[in-house]
């Protein structure tokens, strides 16, 4: 049986019709950061376990940007919002 996930756009739907995208807590630098500043927000990751929002896009429905709050280890979702309306750099 597939996952279901509900997109708040498109109701529920499976789990396949969504790529997660990553950790949607950092935020961008500006453009004329210096390197190092770049360096960290490309390269350097946590990779927590338990409560984590994320990017996840959803490519076989409405194709909009989500931040899903979800568990790493169970991954029970807590609450999904569209990243047009969210804060950046905390998620929802």
């Amino acid at each position: 049986m597939a996952s279901l996930i509900p997109c708040p756009h498109c109701g529920t739907r499976p789990r396949e019709e969504f790529a997660v995208k990553g950790d949607a807590a950092p935020i961008r630098p500006e453009l004329d950061a210096p390197a190092s500043d770049w360096h960290e927000y490309l390269h350097l990751r946590d990779n927590p376990k338990g409560r984590h929002h994320e990017f996840w896009h959803h490519v076989s429905g409405c194709r909009r940007w989500l931040i899903v709050e979800r568990d790493t280890a169970s991954h029970e979702i807590y609450s999904i919002t569209d990243a047009a309306s969210a804060k950046q750099g905390g998620g929802a």
